[in-house]
C-alpha cells in the first residue's frame, strides 16, 4: 500500500497548512482538522507496522483499501476548502455568499464522518496487529538467513562471454592493491551468473590465495556478513564481538591475495563498510579484488567502486536468447511448428536470461503438446502467474519491495500506459506532482524532485531511458520492460487502482483511480467513474470520442490530451465540461488542435497548477487564466503572439514557456518584459524576441531580479534586425543561471553578457542556428586575473561562421566534459570529424 502511505503524508501536510494559514475557517472546522491530524499521525504509525508483516492478511488488505478510499475522500474535502479559499481571497465569492453556510455545514459533516471512519479503521488495524504480534511470538522459530559459500553448479554460460572476458581483463591487468568491481542491473540479467563463472574459473582462481563468496541479499547484517567470511577462512571460529571479528578477518587475510564476491547487495551501513574496506586495504596482498553485484547503482558508488569499474550486462541477442531457450526447452532438434511458437514466446522475454530460463522450463514439461504451447503464447501474461515463474517475478517483486515508498507510488503510475509505450518524462512528472505523489523539498521544486525520482528508477533498472540528455543524464523519454509492467499491473490490480484483462489492457471499473483511455473504449464508462483521479488519452489517432460524462469525473486531478489530436470534437463543449472539474491540478490541452479561446468558466479551475497549451496553434485568447493563482507551470509552446495582462498576478509561477516579448506601443495592455520581475519564483523562462519586441534601458535589470532563475532560453525568431542585438545587449542575466539556450540568432557577435564573469554559475550552454563568428574568450578582471567558464556541457549546432580553436576553448572551459557539435565546419582542432554530428567526452582516467 505504497500510495496509501504517500497520500497520508500529503494529507497530513495539507491539514497542517490549513491549521496554520486558514484563519477564516470556523472554529468547529479547526477542531475537526486538529482531530484529523491526530488520527492521521496514529494511522501512519499503524501503517508502518503493517509493512513489517511477512504476509498481508486479508483483513489488513481490506482495511488498507478502505483506508486509501478514506484518504482520497479527505483529500477531496481539503482541496474543496482550499479552492473555496482562493475564491474568497480574490473577493469573487459575493454571488455565492448565501450558499456559504450550506458549504460550511456540509464540509463539517463530511469531516466528522471521515474522522469517525478513521477511528474505526485504527481500532480494526490495532486489533489485528496485536493478534499478529502474539502469533509471531507464539513459539514459532524465527528464520535467520544463513550466509554460506555459493553453491555453484557448473553450466554453460550463453551470451555472457564478452562480459566475462571484459571482467577477466580488469582483474588480470589491475595494479591496485584491492580492486573494486561492480556489476549492476535489474533482476534476471545475469549478474550473479557472471560472478559465479568468474569465481569458479580456474585461471582466475589461480591468481588468489583465498576465495570468499557472500550472499548478502536484503537482510544484510554486518555481523552475519563477517561470520560468513570467517567460516570460509577458518572452520572453527569462536569470535562473536564485531570489532574482534573485523580484526580476525584482517589477521586471516594479511598479506594474502584474495577474491571476495559480495552478491546481491541492496543497502549498506556506510560507516561499517568504510571501516571494513579500510581494514582490507591494509591487510590484503597486492592484486586482490572484491566484486559487488547489485540492482542499485548508488550502492556501488557508496562502496567506493569507480565508474570505470562499473559493468552492466546487456540483454541477450536474438541468437543467444534462442540458444539458451533451446537448451532448456528442447531435448532434441525441435519440430518446425514448435520452433515457430517458441520464437514468438521468446520475443516477449526481452533477452532476460532469467525470464528465458523460466518460460523454457515450463514449456519443456509440455514439449509434446503444440496446443499447450499455443495456449501459453496466447495467454503469456496469465501464464506468468504460475509458480514456475516465481524466479522471474520474484526477482522483480524484490526490486519493487525494496523501493522507498515515494518511488513505489511513482512506478505504479506506469500501469496506466499501454504495453511498449514510450512515455515523455515531463508528462509523467506533471502527473506525479499534480496528484500530490511528489512534493517539493528543501531548495528543490516538486518538478525537479520528480526528475530525480525518475532517474533513480532508471538507475535501479526498473525503468528504461529511451532518450536522455547526455551531459547530465536527465531523462526525456522512458519506457518499462514488459515483465516490469506485468509486475506493476499485478500490484496495481491488487491495490484496486485499476483492472486489467488477460492481455494486460486496462478495463474501467467504478473503483479505478488511473486510466489510460484508448479509442476502443466507450466514454460512457465515465458515468460511473467518480473516483478517477488521473485520465490520460493514450490513443495516437483522432477518433477518440468524448461526451458530457467527462464532466462527472469530480475527483480528477490529472487530465492529459497530449498524445492525441482531437480535431473532430466540439472544443466549446469540451472546455465547458473541463471547467466543471474544480479539483483539477494538471491539464494538458496540446492535442485539442481546434481550441481558439478559453471560456469564462475556465476561471473555476482554482486548483490548477500545471497548464500546457503547446500544439494549440489556433489559440488566440486565454485572458481567464489570470485568475488561476496556483499555477506553477504555464507552457504556451508557440501558439500565442502575446500574453494577456495579468500574468504577473500568477505569483507562484516557476516555469513560463512561450513568452513572446511584446512591444509597449503595439500591445499597450498586454504582458510586458518589465512584468517578469514580479514573477519572483520563476526558475525556467523560455522566451522569443523578434522585430516587434521591445526591451528598453529601464528594463535592463528585469532578469537580474529573478534570483531563482536557473534556465533561460531565447529564440531570436530568425530575425536579422539590428535591434535584436541591441536589446539583448541591454539585458543583465541573474548570476543564478545554470542553463542557457540561444537559437536563431543572426548577428556576428554574441550578447556582451554571455561571458564567464557574468555567468559564473552556468553549467550548460546551447547555441543553435546562429551567425556568430567568435565565442567569448575568458575576460580579465581589473587586477589582471582571468575568468574561466564553469561550463560542463555544451551544444554547438549549425554555426557555420564560427571560427574557434577547440584547444583554446578547452583552456577557457576547464570543467567541460561533454560536447555535442554539428555543422560547425570552421571549428579548428576538434578531436572528432565534424562533417555531420560529433560527440566529444573528456577522457576520465
Amino acid at each position: 500500500m505504497a500510495v496509501v502511505d504517500a497520500m497520508l503524508q500529503v494529507l497530513t501536510q495539507q491539514v497542517f497548512t490549513i491549521l496554520k494559514e486558514q484563519a477564516s475557517f470556523p472554529l468547529d472546522f479547526k477542531d475537526q482538522f486538529e482531530l484529523m491530524k491526530t488520527k492521521l499521525d496514529l494511522t501512519k504509525a499503524l501503517l508502518a507496522d503493517t509493512e513489517n508483516l511477512n504476509e498481508k492478511k486479508k483483513v489488513v488488505t481490506a482495511n488498507l483499501i478502505q483506508l486509501r478510499d478514506l484518504i482520497y475522500e479527505a483529500d477531496n474535502i481539503m482541496t474543496d476548502c482550499l479552492v473555496r479559499d482562493e475564491y474568497e481571497k480574490e473577493g469573487s465569492c459575493t454571488s455565492l455568499t448565501f450558499k456559504k453556510p450550506l458549504f460550511w455545514y456540509q464540509t463539517g459533516k463530511k469531516l466528522k464522518d471521515v474522522n469517525s471512519k478513521l477511528d474505526a479503521m485504527e481500532r480494526s488495524l490495532g486489533i489485528h496487529l496485536k493478534y499478529q504480534e502474539q502469533s509471531d511470538h507464539g513459539g514459532k522459530t524465527t528464520q535467520v538467513t544463513k550466509y554460506t559459500v555459493q553453491d555453484y553448479v557448473p553450466s554453460e554460460v550463453i551470451g555472457l562471454e564478452e562480459d566475462l572476458e571484459k571482467l577477466k581483463g580488469w582483474i588480470s591487468d589491475t595494479k591496485d592493491k584491492l580492486l573494486r568491481v561492480g556489476i549492476f542491473g535489474m533482476g534476471g540479467l545475469g549478474k550473479t551468473t557472471i560472478a559465479q563463472k568468474l569465481f569458479n574459473d580456474q585461471h582466475v582462481a589461480a591468481r588468489y590465495d583465498k576465495m570468499i563468496w557472500v550472499s548478502v541479499s536484503q537482510v544484510s547484517s554486518d555481523r552475519r556478513i563477517m561470520r560468513s567470511m570467517l567460516e570460509q577462512l577458518e572452520s572453527h571460529c569462536s569470535v562473536s564481538d564485531e570489532a574482534q571479528m573485523l580484526h580476525k578477518l584482517n589477521e586471516l587475510l594479511k598479506g594474502k591475495t584474495c577474491l571476495i564476491v559480495m552478491d546481491d547487495v541492496w543497502k549498506i551501513n556506510r560507516g561499517w563498510w568504510n571501516q571494513f574496506f579500510s581494514g582490507l586495504d591494509g591487510a590484503v596482498g597486492k592484486g586482490s579484488c572484491i566484486i559487488i553485484t547489485t540492482r542499485k547503482e548508488d550502492v556501488l558508488t557508496s562502496m567506493g567502486v569507480g565508474r570505470s569499474q562499473f559493468h552492466t550486462p546487456k540483454v541477450l541477442t536474438n541468437n543467444d536468447s534462442w540458444l539458451l531457450f533451446s537448451k532448456s526447452a528442447f531435448s532434441s532438434c525441435p519440430d518446425a511448428q514448435f520452433e515457430k511458437v517458441g520464437k514468438e514466446i521468446l520475443e516477449k522475454c526481452g533477452g532476460l536470461p532469467l525470464a528465458i530460463k523460466a518460460i523454457a522450463s515450463l514449456l519443456a514439461s509440455k514439449s509434446y503438446s503444440i496446443v499447450h504451447w499455443n495456449e501459453i503464447n496466447k495467454n503469456f501474461h496469465e501464464s506468468t502467474a504460475d509458480a514456475n515463474f516465481t524466479p522471474v517475478m520474484m526477482s522483480l517483486k524484490l526490486s519493487y519491495d525494496e523501493l522507498p515508498i515515494h518511488l513505489k507510488q511513482c512506478l505504479l503510475c506506469f500501469s496506466a500506459y499501454p504495453e511498449d509505450s514510450e512515455i515523455q518524462a515531463e508528462q509523467l512528472i506533471h502527473w506525479w506532482v499534480g496528484e500530490g505523489l511528489v512534493q517539493g523539498k528543501g531548495s528543490k521544486t516538486a518538478k525537479e524532485l520528480g526528475y530525480c525520482y525518475l532517474s533513480e528508477l532508471v538507475t535501479r533498472c526498473l525503468v528504461e531511458a529511451v532518450h536522455r540528455r547526455e551531459y547530465d543524464g536527465r531523462v526525456y523519454c522512458c519506457k518499462v520492460h514488459d515483465l516490469v509492467r506485468e509486475l506493476i499491473i499485478r500490484i496495481a490490480e491488487e491495490e484496486s487502482f485499476g483492472k486489467f484483462d488477460e492481455h494486460g489492457r486496462q478495463e474501467m471499473t467504478g473503483d479505478s483511480r488511473w486510466l489510460g483511455f484508448t479509442s476502443e473504449m466507450n466514454p460512457e464508462i465515465f458515468r460511473k467513474s467518480s473516483k478517477l483521479r488521473a485520465l490520460l488519452i493514450t490513443s495516437a489517432d483522432d477518433h477518440v470520442v468524448f461526451d458530457r460524462h467527462i464532466g462527472s469525473l469530480g475527483s480528477l486531478r490529472v487530465l492529459d490530451f497530449s498524445l492525441t489530436k482531437l480535431a473532430k470534437i466540439s472544443t466549446e463543449k469540451l472546455m465547458e465540461w473541463i471547467s466543471s472539474l474544480k479539483r483539477l491540478a494538471y491539464l494538458n490541452l496540446s492535442g485539442v488542435v481546434g481550441l481558439k479561446e478559453l471560456p469564462k468558466s475556465f476561471r473555476k479551475l482554482r486548483n490548477l497548477q500545471f497548464l500546457v497549451f503547446a500544439g494549440c496553434n489556433e489559440l488566440v485568447k486565454i485572458d481567464h487564466i489570470t485568475s488561476l493563482r496556483k499555477l506553477v507551470v504555464l507552457d504556451l509552446g508557440s501558439c500565442l503572439l502575446y500574453l494577456p495582462s495579468g500574468i504577473e498576478k500568477l505569483s507562484h509561477l516557476q516555469e513560463l514557456s512561450g513568452f513572446n516579448v511584446a512591444s509597449n506601443s503595439r500591445s499597450p495592455t498586454g504582458f510586458k518584459f518589465c512584468d517578469l520581475e514580479k514573477l519572483v519564483h520563476l526558475r525556467v523562462l523560455r522566451m522569443s524576441i523578434g522585430k516587434d519586441s521591445e526591451i528598453t534601458e529601464k528594463e535592463r535589470e528585469v532578469l537580474l531580479k529573478l534570483k531563482k532563475l536557473k534556465v533561460l532560453s531565447i529564440d531570436a525568431q530568425d530575425c536579422e534586425d539590428n535591434n535584436i542585438s541591441t536589446m539583448l545587449n541591454i539585458v543583465l542575466p541573474p548570476p543564478s543561471l545554470r542553463e542557457l539556450y540561444l537559437r536563431r540568432y543572426h548577428r556576428d557577435t554574441l550578447p556582451k553578457w554571455i561571458n564567464p564573469e557574468k555567468l559564473s554559475n552556468l553549467q550548460y550552454i546551447c547555441i543553435e542556428n546562429a551567425d556568430i563568428i567568435d565565442f567569448q574568450t575568458s575576460p580579465k578582471s581589473v587586477d589582471g586575473s582571468v575568468f574561466r567558464w564553469n561550463i560542463e556541457g555544451l551544444r554547438f549546432k549549425v554555426l557555420r561562421n564560427l571560427k574557434l580553436d577547440w584547444k583554446n576553448l578547452e583552456k577557457d572551459m576547464p570543467l567541460l566534459r561533454y560536447a555535442d557539435v554539428s555543422d560547425c565546419l570552421n571549428l579548428q582542432n576538434f578531436p572528432r570529424p565534424i562533417n555531420n554530428l560529433a560527440i566529444w567526452r573528456r577522457r576520465v582516467d
